[in-house]
């Protein structure tokens, strides 16, 4: 099977659960040219040994999620590693440790999922074989070990000045490695992930006490990029999810995430995070109502849209995105109808026309208040159904058998779906 089929049917089955798909975004991706080249921009900025940041704002439909994955799946394809965090009450905004293990616990390449491991791996590989390089030595001689721990603390030199933890922990997970002790390897790599919990032998072993906190967070989440690079990515792409939650919490830990966003954008801004981009997402709220920035008038400036002749403009601090319509629903049913006849077999045409997708998307929207922006997820979930059917059963007709069963959905609906969802009397 080739790459493409295979992709091609990934896309499919995802679309069949109603996620989003891990790979081959760039077939869905419909209206967000614009705001594609813009991020693809900021990360070649990145890579070069810039750091940048976004913020992406819209409603519910609008497709933040779907531009959050995408930009991802930009950066992974320019070499970066990436990172996706939902801001939530496991991982709120005011705890800044806590961002950092949802960071390293989600690291993926290209190439792996929950990749900290390879990186590291990778990066302590590099240093071996530039000391059996440039010295001579053999693969089981002391010297090399020696060697290898010396170059792991003089790349992070600067850094242990304010923290040397960091150094410390890699220290362990390389010798552990060594000597066949993959259970304090393991303490060692959890540690420095930022796990909590990690038992007293790797602390022993490492002399370190406590763990990753908010106040070490940044500087060691800065060791980490280093090692990204050395082991040869372009550095780490973030996307922080639903930022909006912090709006429910008290004002004193609201303003504490905020103050964390503004030393993020600060940090970025003063050249103290090379190699590194973050992507934020909100709701207009968070970005206009009064528990959102606003209250922070400093971070407000910092990102309020400027301009007010309605052209937006995406190289601002905002990507502002605007709901799904009509039209782009319909391109977006042609694209998946192209990805399907690239996994199964070529569309029926007659069967599935212009026409058809049409009158299925007023059927679907007449349910839920006429919110085209509401039903995406659920309109190509049920139009795969479809192109299902129509491969199945040659006689089928969607146009006479179709129904939308909004009865049927219900129970599998998101919140802020089953919101607009009007129930028949």
């Amino acid at each position: 099977m080739d790459g493409n089929k295979a992709e091609s049917i990934g896309i499919i089955n995802a679309l069949r659960r109603g996620t989003v798909p891990a790979s081959g975004l760039e077939r869905l991706a419909v209206g967000l040219a614009v705001e594609e080249r813009v991020i693809g921009g900021q990360l070649d900025y990145t890579a070069s040994g810039g750091a940048d940041v976004k913020f992406v704002r819209g409603e519910y439909g609008s497709g933040k999620t779907f531009l959050v994955a995408r930009a991802l799946e930009i950066a992974r394809s320019k070499g970066f590693a990436t990172a996706h965090v939902m801001i939530s009450g496991d991982t709120p905004l005011h705890k800044l440790s806590a961002l950092y293990f949802r960071i390293l616990s989600s690291l993926r390449t290209a190439e792996h999922e929950h990749a900290l491991k390879e990186i590291v791996d990778n990066w302590i590989f590099s240093i071996e074989e530039r000391i059996i390089e440039v010295e001579g030595a053999a693969e089981e001689d002391e010297a090399l070990e020696a060697g290898t721990v010396a170059r792991i603390e003089a790349a992070l030199a600067d850094i242990s000045t304010v923290n040397p933890a960091l150094a410390a922990a890699l220290r362990v997970y390389y010798t552990a490695n060594n000597a066949g002790d993959f259970p304090l390897a393991q303490a060692a790599l959890g540690w420095l992930s930022g796990e909590p919990h990690i038992g007293r032998d790797f602390r022993r072993a490492a002399g370190v006490k406590g763990e990753v906190d908010d106040i070490s967070a940044f500087v060691f989440l800065q060791g980490i990029v280093r090692i990204v690079r050395a082991a040869g990515y372009a550095g780490i792409a973030v996307a922080v999810d639903e930022v909006e939650t912090v709006q429910a919490l008290p004002s004193n830990l609201r303003e504490k995430g905020y103050n964390n966003l503004r030393q993020i954008v600060d940090a970025v801004d003063r050249g103290e995070m090379p190699h590194c981009y973050f992507l934020f997402t909100g709701t207009p709220a968070f970005f206009e109502g009064s528990k959102g920035i606003r209250s922070l008038p400093p971070l407000y400036d910092r990102l309020r849209v400027v301009g007010t002749d309605g052209v937006a403009n995406p190289l601002q601090a905002q990507i502002v995105l605007r709901p799904f319509d009509m039209d782009k629903l319909e391109e977006a049913a042609l694209n998946v109808s192209g990805i399907y006849a690239d996994a199964a077999s070529p569309v029926d045409r007659s069967r599935i026309s212009h026409r058809f997708i049409r009158s299925m998307i007023d059927r679907i929207t007449s349910r839920f208040g006429g919110r085209v922006d509401v039903i995406p997820r659920i309109f190509l979930r049920e139009f795969v159904d479809i192109l299902d059917k129509c491969e199945l059963y040659p006689d089928y007709d969607p146009s006479s058998a179709y129904a939308f069963d909004a009865g049927k959905v219900k129970g599998e609906l998101r919140e802020e779906e089953e919101v607009f969802l009007e129930v028949e009397l």
